[in-house]
């Protein structure tokens, strides 16, 4: 299965090294952890990027202090836009959430890099993180006998033949209908993330391997650039992917706050 994912996409540099050092211990471990070494370059690409933004905070920021600050705001403002005032309280993971996703999407336009989430196990990693989080929220802000009652539907009855009705069906059929439910959202986030980012990298790698064969004919050592026009079209995928990730994480949080926050959501003129 990931040899043959590879063979669709361009090669990176991993790939390249495995094909030429076949028999390198080190080259053949790089290449069995190829996918958490990519994200490893993220996760160290973006501490840094942090680190140098927040190493030396002035009043009058500089470019990087300046675009950093710009895009934490932007992402506040995001959130908030969904969930109210309320919503601050989850920019630290949401906001880390996009910037991680969106650069591991963007990482694979990269030449020689590869895009960590066109993997079925990165995108399934973050979304079972992703409804850990919200299922914990819910513990936290609901409190354990809240949080079963959400799942249950929050039944309300009234008289003598309600309370039969809810504890006979309505309850145990909600509680599997919402149980099963909150199984599904982390599904159905890892495949629409995957899909997509394999896709354009497929379509790259197709791109780049049907440009090099148009010329082979004459023994050219390079190809035509079929391929340049199709990464404008990935970073575009790779952010509204990200766009797309995030904002649902956001859905699942805020469907799982008490039912103030969702009448302060509605006060504002948004619908829950």
């Amino acid at each position: 299965m990931a040899s043959e994912q590879q063979s669709l996409e361009a090669p990176n540099i991993i790939t390249l090294l495995h094909q030429a050092f076949p028999e390198s211990h080190l080259v053949d471990f790089l290449h069995h952890f190829e996918v958490p070494f990519f994200s490893a370059i993220v996760i160290c690409g973006l501490a840094i990027v942090a680190r140098m933004a927040s190493a030396h905070p002035t009043i009058v920021p500089g470019k990087l202090q300046n675009a950093v600050e710009f895009l934490v705001d932007g992402l506040d403002q995001f959130v908030c836009g969904v969930m109210g005032p309320v919503g601050r309280e989850f920019t630290p993971f949401i906001g880390t959430l996009f910037l991680y996703i969106l650069s591991m999407n963007l990482i694979g336009i990269v030449p020689g890099m590869h895009s960590p989430t066109a993997s079925i196990n990165t995108t399934v990693a973050l979304a079972v993180t992703v409804f850990c989080y919200v299922q914990y929220t819910g513990m936290r802000k609901l409190g354990l006998l809240g949080y079963l009652d959400h799942l249950a539907g929050s039944p309300r009855p009234k008289g003598i033949f309600g309370y039969i009705i809810a504890i006979c069906i309505a309850i145990p059929f909600n509680f599997v209908l919402h149980t099963i439910g909150e199984i599904i959202k982390p599904l159905s986030l890892s495949v629409r993330l995957f899909g997509n980012i394999f896709g354009e990298d497929v379509l790259i790698g197709q791109m780049m391997l049907l440009g090099i064969l148009a010329l082979s004919f004459i023994g050219s050592p390079v190809g035509i650039p079929l391929q340049l026009p199709f990464y404008l079209l990935a970073m575009l995928t790779s952010v509204i992917q990200a766009v797309v990730f995030s904002l649902l994480s956001v859905i699942y949080i805020f469907l799982m706050l008490p039912h103030e926050a969702e009448g302060h959501h509605t006060a504002v003129g948004v619908p829950t």
